[in-house]
């Protein structure tokens, strides 16, 4: 049996924007939990759940626009803050049925309306000649990569549909951990 890694958090975050760490350590640990609970990565038929979480410092909504009526059931769940079946619940339904970011502010609430991310302009582009795209990665690699660099965001946290990767983005590096390696001994 797996043992879930988000539901062993050592405690539960604060909701004062205070613990970023604290915001990404708690969405970090659903993402690594639905991918361990999705069994097919190793069917080429099969299409796993994909998420993509950007936490902000500030809004994005410059550079962000809704993904049509894609959404984020804040009625059941409001913040990442919410009791560990409720948050996750909600995440693994998203991951399965909707497309677009789902962005949570720097106190953990969440945003209702999932967004596409605009790519970087021009000029952006040129500030981030280096960054260090890898040949696995799709858009929504890509998009999370890119949207890392803006000063508004934190950090970006996606799961690969295709291979159940969760990758965290910040200030456009990354660290990532396929579905294979998160299982705790």
């Amino acid at each position: 049996m797996i043992e879930s890694i988000y539901s062993s958090a050592t405690s539960e975050p604060k909701s004062d924007g205070a613990d970023i760490d604290a915001i990404l350590e708690w969405i970090g640990g659903c993402v690594k939990d639905i991918s361990l609970g999705f069994e097919r990565w190793n069917d080429p038929y099969a299409r796993g759940p994909g998420l993509y979480f950007v936490v902000e410092r500030d809004p994005i909504t410059e550079f962000a626009a809704p993904m049509g009526t894609n959404r984020w059931p804040v009625e059941k769940c409001a913040t990442v803050f919410a009791e560990t079946d409720v948050f996750l619940e909600a995440a693994q339904n998203v991951a399965l049925s909707r497309d677009g970011a789902v962005v949570v502010h720097s106190d953990g609430t969440i945003e209702e309306a999932m967004v596409r991310v605009n790519q970087l302009s021009p000029a952006e582009c040129r500030q981030n000649d280096n960054l260090p795209y890898a040949g696995w990665m799709g858009a929504r690699h890509m998009s999370a990569l890119e949207t890392s660099t803006r000063e508004e965001v934190v950090a970006a946290i996606t799961l690969s549909e295709e291979d159940g990767r969760v990758t965290v983005f910040t200030d456009g590096t990354f660290e990532d951990s396929l579905a294979t390696s998160l299982v705790i001994d």
